[in-house]
């Protein structure tokens, strides 16, 4: 799966399509959001529809740095999100 870096507020993110797939199909995507590593990992997770493509890799590469930091701050944390098991 593609995935694109960002930085937000000096912290660099990685951003990948999570695979999960709902009940919408392709009107829905989710976005995994995630810097650091190891036990310091953080992870955030975003759904969003695509105004252009409906394929999750080619929607991702649509959508602007801008974008992408717009649905970072609106992104859930991992333990509440389906698509890492809701792990912490």
């Amino acid at each position: 799966m593609p995935r694109r870096i960002i930085e937000v507020d000096g912290e660099k993110w990685e951003v990948a399509p999570s695979g999960r797939v709902t009940q919408f199909v392709r009107d829905e995507f989710g976005l995994i959001f995630s810097r650091g590593s190891g036990p310091n990992r953080e992870q955030r997770v975003a759904r969003y529809s695509p105004l252009g493509a409906r394929n999750r890799e080619v929607s991702l590469n649509e959508l602007s740095d801008r974008q992408l930091a717009d649905l970072l701050a609106r992104s859930q944390p991992s333990w509440t999100a389906p698509e890492t098991g809701y792990t912490r």
